[in-house]
């Protein structure tokens, strides 16, 4: 029987092209609106080239300021067009001002649109650069605050002497580092280097079935890590919502199904993509109970649509909290 002590959610942050302060605005105060919920904590995916947040950073330095409890998450930056310390600088400064709450997530390899965008962001061809997982790493040791230079290394700035390192450091900001793990090998390699595991909708065809493959992700993690490990499901309850909500859903679920029968190829790769959860809650609540993979972990994560607007996220979230998630024996904060 599943048991949930933490629940979270992970919006797009869309807008439209021409006002993209109005779709902003609106994710802030579902940030607020979740917090007020109860909800534990709050994410943010990072999306560049597309109508949505392209520096998460900057966006939950925002959020921190109009929350004071709820943990406030990344899912995910891809490292590739990060610089390992400049991302540090902007990372630990949005969790000092949020008062130690960041809970940054990240992946590694070629990141979307690299064909776009990768002349922008380097200098030279970007198909030369690594950009696997040892800018995370490198990325890691800043946010650890690792001096720079030798034990005599200081610099001088008017009214104050000090060794070189990340400013400012917020001690604990490495500790809460995820990575978004879908296959045997990166759950192993974020085990390994002691990161909490993210895994969502979408894994590695590992295994005969979607389920299958990411409870072994999860298993082989656990072989490696005690640390966090959070479940990402789309689940639309739709208890409370219109007809025509009712009936946009359901349609949104159908479109997507079929991609669910079998593997798909995405990136070069076999995955597997899970049914998303659409109905009244105690249908979803049916199929929760079932889910072996949530059995495994304390954590859930709503992983809210792309294509909706903020009255159905504050009607999924409201529904979730009120008739789902105290069934799985979450309580609100």
């Amino acid at each position: 029987m599943p048991v949930i002590n933490s629940l979270a959610f992970l919006t797009p942050g869309n807008f439209d092209d021409d006002d993209p302060y109005s779709g902003l605005e609106d994710t802030l105060q579902l940030f607020e609106y979740g917090e007020a919920l109860g909800f534990d904590g709050g994410w943010i995916r990072q999306r560049h080239l597309e109508h949505g947040v392209g520096s998460a950073a900057v966006f939950l330095a925002a959020a921190g300021q109009r929350t004071r409890r709820i943990e406030l998450g990344t899912a995910v930056i891809p490292i590739g067009y990060e610089s390992p310390f400049r991302l540090a600088e902007d990372l630990a400064l949005s969790d000092v001002l949020s008062r130690g709450r960041l809970q940054p997530g990240f992946s590694a390899g070629v990141p979307p649109h690299a064909d776009l965008m990768g002349h922008l962001v380097f200098d030279g061809d970007w198909r030369t650069y690594d950009l696997s997982y040892g800018r995370i790493e490198r990325l890691l040791a800043n946010l650890r605050g690792d001096f720079l230079g030798d034990d005599d290394t200081v610099i001088r700035s008017p009214g104050n002497v000090q060794r070189p390192r990340l400013q400012p450091y917020s001690p604990g900001l490495a500790s809460r580092v995820w990575y978004g793990g879908g296959s045997t090998r990166s759950v192993r390699w974020a085990g390994e280097q002691g990161l909490n595991l993210l895994t969502g909708n979408i894994v590695a065809a590992e295994r005969e079935t979607f389920l299958q493959s990411q409870l072994q992700l999860v298993r082989e993690y656990r072989q490696l890590s005690r640390g966090r490990v959070a479940l990402g499901r789309v689940i639309l309850p739709w208890d409370s919502a219109s007809r025509a909500t009712r009936e946009r859903y359901r349609a949104y679920g159908a479109s997507r199904h079929e991609r669910t029968l079998a593997p798909v190829e995405i990136g070069g790769r076999r995955m597997h993509i899970a049914p998303d959860l659409v109905g009244p809650s105690d249908e979803i609540l049916e199929q929760l109970h079932a889910d072996p993979v949530l059995a495994e972990v304390s954590e859930l994560r709503l992983e809210l649509p792309y294509e909706f607007v903020r009255e159905d996220y504050e009607q999924i979230l409201r529904d979730t909290t009120e008739l789902i998630a105290p069934e799985l024996g979450w309580k609100a904060s």
